[in-house]
């Protein structure tokens, strides 16, 4: 069933938990992490980022999400990640996206808050929770020139781009924004080193902005540090890069293994592998999944 980033949001602050948040630009991923969510029973975040509109349009694959979530037996949140204008949220609120962010962060504050408010003001239209995101933090979640594959990744944003809390607790303030993005120590992409998170600065801006907080980021994290994180605040983590490349190891296996012939047995193969990581994602990300 569709829902909205209020009610997913609000069941796992109930239970001290994260909701995990999915990039889906294709059938293959969708279908993995619906499914697995429906296995476990737990509501799940479905989203479309403006960067992968080169691979797969939001014309094409956002109504694909909104009938599959519509038609779920688990509440599905369909999310626009990384929405970079408002032309192209406005685009995804008509389709019936349920909630959406507006990433100003690489943007002068000034920008970034008059933009964000008018991201919140449009969403409000359509009963729809905003996301927005202050701090900046490094990486990419496609390929292409600038984009991290495997191995790219350092071992998280410099000290100096991580967010500061008061600036947080201002911008939460001047926006209105009901969900909060920062940088605390991970990256886009793939990681060479393990990330180092900042758990006490997570805990403050927590604590400072009354908001749920997102992990951007989110795959390539250690169990230990997934589940500090959660009990500092965070209640939303983005998660594609890890999932999406278990996907394109077993494609890479079948190939190797045999004569493939056919391109539904290589997507089903990346569909289950992509569906084992999801469900590990998940055992962590929620408290009562095991």
């Amino acid at each position: 069933m569709l829902a909205g980033l209020k009610t997913v949001l609000d069941w796992a602050e109930a239970r001290g938990c994260a909701i995990g948040a999915y990039n889906t630009p294709n059938l293959e991923s969708l279908m993995a992490v619906l499914g697995t969510a429906e296995k476990h029973d737990v509501p799940v975040i479905i989203m479309h980022a403006q960067v992968h509109e080169p691979a797969m349009p939001l014309a094409v694959i956002g109504p694909i999400m909104v009938a599959v979530a519509a038609r779920s037996s688990v509440a599905v949140c369909v999310h626009l990640d990384h929405g970079e204008s408002l032309d192209y949220i406005h685009r995804a609120l008509d389709l019936g996206f349920t909630s959406a962010m507006y990433d100003g962060s690489a943007l002068p504050y000034a920008d970034n808050v008059a933009n964000t408010v008018a991201a919140v003001t449009l969403a409000a239209q359509y009963d729809a929770w905003t996301e927005g995101e202050i701090g900046v933090m490094p990486g990419r979640e496609s390929s292409g020139p600038g984009a991290a594959g495997p191995g790219a990744a350092g071992p998280g944003a410099p000290e100096a781009a991580y967010t500061d809390p008061a600036t947080a607790a201002r911008f939460v303030e001047d926006t209105g924004v009901q969900a909060l993005a920062g940088s605390f120590g991970t990256v886009h992409g793939f990681y060479t080193q393990a990330p180092k998170l900042d758990f006490d600065r997570i805990a403050t801006i927590r604590a400072m902005t009354g908001r749920p907080l997102v992990m951007h980021g989110g795959s390539g994290v250690a169990e230990a540090d997934y589940r500090r994180a959660i009990a500092a605040g965070v209640r939303k983590i983005n998660y594609y890069s890890y999932m999406s490349y278990a996907g394109v190891q077993a494609a890479r296996a079948l190939l190797a293994d045999g004569d493939v012939r056919y391109y539904h047995d290589v997507a089903q193969a990346a569909t289950t592998a992509m569906a084992a990581d999801v469900d590990q994602s998940m055992r962590v990300f929620y408290a009562h999944v095991r």
